[in-house]
């Protein structure tokens, strides 16, 4: 299969890691040692600042919304690992030869570039995209994390 071969910088990777955590639950604690774990709805780019959306903190208290600025994050993590695409892509290619396209730092796989494929599920209509979401979920159902 080709992959496209794109080199991230090291701004666009980091970049690409925030982007991936877009609606995923999320740890950030900030510097006073407070904490809070909710669903990274977004977060600016140029800034660092961060928004969790159904928030919790240490001590149960819940938050509808919660802005996070960037100069009291120490860390941010999640403990859901992310769907292997480069994986799903090479499956793929199996039943699709020559007709898959996987970016990378858009986290994305284009089949017969009309099937688009992220961590949320397939977007097309049709047989092939039938096709291709059996494939992905049956993908999804083997690499589910173990709780």
């Amino acid at each position: 299969m080709k992959l496209t071969s794109i080199i991230l910088t090291p701004t666009r990777r980091f970049t690409s890691e925030m982007t991936s955590l877009l609606d995923k639950i999320v740890t950030v604690k900030t510097t006073s040692g407070k904490q809070y774990t909710g669903k990274f709805i977004g977060y600016d780019a140029n800034r660092g600042d961060v928004v969790l959306a159904d928030a919790k903190d240490e001590t149960g208290e819940t938050y509808v919304r919660i802005f996070i600025y960037s100069h009291v994050i120490s860390e941010i993590y999640t403990k859901v690992p992310p769907l292997d695409l480069e994986e799903l892509a090479r499956i793929l290619e199996r039943h699709f030869p020559k007709m898959v396209k996987y970016y990378p730092e858009a986290r994305a796989i284009v089949v017969m570039d009309r099937i688009r494929i992220t961590e949320e599920g397939v977007s097309g209509t049709g047989p092939l995209a039938e096709r291709v979401r059996r494939i992905f979920e049956e993908f999804v159902a083997e690499h589910k994390p173990e709780k």
